[in-house]
């Protein structure tokens, strides 16, 4: 989980872990989140996001797990890169292309 540091991983598992335990003591999956969020002095959106990262990475909810974010991240940053690469080789080309034929570039 990314973002701010403001509270440890400790803090937010077992934020996180109270929500899931304690649902059924509460009306809704919301009731619950900002009754428990209050305890640990946190917004009922924050613990909301936490809740639904850990039902995604445990398979329990569809989404891109934290690790496959991660990765495909990682991949368009790679993709990125290689299409400035070649976008570089391309003029690179055109420019040895037109030096070696004598002709100027229009």
């Amino acid at each position: 989980m990314s973002g701010s540091t403001r509270y440890s991983p400790e803090l937010r598992e077992r934020a996180v872990r109270m929500v899931i335990d304690n649902r059924s003591d509460y009306p809704s999956e919301w009731a619950a989140m900002t009754a428990i969020s209050s305890l640990f002095g946190m917004s009922p959106e924050t613990l909301r996001t936490w809740v639904r990262r850990t039902q995604v990475d445990t398979g329990s909810r569809p989404g891109l797990t934290t690790d496959e974010r991660a990765r495909l991240k990682q991949l368009e940053r790679e993709n990125k890169d290689l299409k400035r690469a070649n976008a570089i080789l391309k003029d690179a080309s055109i420019f040895f292309a037109t030096e070696l034929d004598g002709q100027t570039r229009k």
